[in-house]
């Protein structure tokens, strides 16, 4: 189902559900705009989904915005699982009735649940289909669609037991333009900081953290009165409860309930990150060279977990699981922050795992995926 030969590529990237889906597609396409000016672009996300104003704000330009209907089939009760069956029925359907319409050359998949009904739709149509996994370990929605790819790009090789040898493309993280660009100079400036001083980042994803949130919280006024000046990103959920309590700090904490395009900003500011160990980390911390406190989300499955792991056990990050946050979190961040020769070498084995040219080495195959010239 491929366009005529001498026509330019179209690509069809499907992504959704949260920023972990989402950015790491937004860098693709912005590589793809990039590098390959011909090729033409459409996405497909969820009907009522998150994607969405992510998309617009990016400044990518696609031809198309799609929408199809889609939901979780995993850690809901049976009538949501029933009412997502439902949906994802009709959302192959529109999924079909989009690519017989728009005829793309190859689809790009990173996760979210549009992706299961446009990777339905692409393996009937045979349309070829590159995934992005972006955590080491892929998560159910990834081995879902899994089986529909011809090609999987992966962060690191430690993917190769959760990917087909034949599959597997090594390419490292894909990083947005915006992240890339940050200094710490423009950091400084932007978010009115003291140079002399050390700065924590703590952040726990787009949706926020709230156990991370009220952790900081607790001991904020301790951390300021060693000095130490806070970028705090608490994510949308909890921003309300979030200004209330922090009213009375001092103007050395600075919250913000999301920061989109100036997140490079914070980690370029950033001396110590305090995070989740979402599959973004695998990425932006190391291009920063960020030592981190990684805080696995406990209640999915252990993929975050793996994601700590691994930077830890390469000498970059310590793992701190939730439970043990009341009682050590303070004293962690203390015991990094005094110590500037461990910072300093977890700084560097942070920098020593960075692949900054994931995006284009993801766009390179996809644009090929697709029958063009890489």
């Amino acid at each position: 189902m491929s366009r005529h030969n001498n026509s330019a590529q179209h690509i069809l990237i499907a992504a959704g559900g949260t920023g972990g889906h989402v950015y790491p597609a937004l860098a693709i396409a912005e590589a793809v705009r990039e590098h390959y000016p011909n090729v033409s672009l459409a996405f497909v996300g969820s009907v009522g989904g998150f994607e969405r104003p992510l998309v617009q704000e990016s400044g990518v330009v696609f031809e198309s915005y799609n929408e199809v209907r889609a939901g979780p089939l995993h850690g809901v009760g049976l009538p949501r699982k029933l009412w997502s069956a439902v949906n994802l029925a009709v959302g192959t359907l529109q999924a079909l009735a989009l690519m017989l319409r728009q005829r793309p050359d190859a689809i790009l998949l990173t996760g979210g649940w549009s992706g299961l009904p446009v990777s339905l739709a692409g393996w009937l149509l045979r349309v070829p289909i590159l995934i992005f996994l972006p955590d080491i370990e892929p998560g159910l929605t990834i081995q879902a669609l899994k089986p529909f790819a011809r090609r999987v790009a992966v962060t690191t090789a430690e993917s190769q037991p959760y990917v087909p040898a034949g599959k597997m493309i090594v390419t490292g993280y894909p990083l947005r333009a915006a992240l890339r660009r940050a200094t710490r100079d423009q950091a400084v400036q932007h978010f009115g900081l003291d140079p002399a001083r050390q700065t924590l980042l703590v952040f726990g994803g787009s949706r926020g953290a709230r156990a991370i949130n009220n952790a900081l919280l607790d001991i904020a006024p301790d951390l300021l009165a060693d000095g130490i000046q806070i970028i705090h990103v608490t994510g949308t959920l909890d921003w309300p409860d979030i200004e209330r309590r922090a009213a009375g700090l001092s103007d050395r904490y600075h919250a913000f309930p999301y920061l989109h395009g100036d997140m490079g900003l914070a980690f370029a500011a950033a001396d110590l990150v305090v995070s989740r160990a979402g599959a973004s980390v695998l990425g932006e911390l190391p291009y920063f060279g960020l030592a981190s406190i990684l805080i696995p989300y406990p209640h999915a499955w252990r993929y975050q977990k793996v994601n700590a792991d691994w930077l830890a056990s390469r000498g970059a990050a310590v793992r701190l699981d939730e439970d043990r946050m009341a009682a050590d979190l303070l004293p962690t961040i203390r015991s990094l922050l005094n110590d500037p020769a461990r910072l300093a070498e977890m700084r560097a084995k942070a920098a020593a795992l960075a692949q900054p040219d994931g995006a284009r080495r993801i766009a390179a195959e996809l644009v090929q995926l697709a029958g063009g010239q890489a």
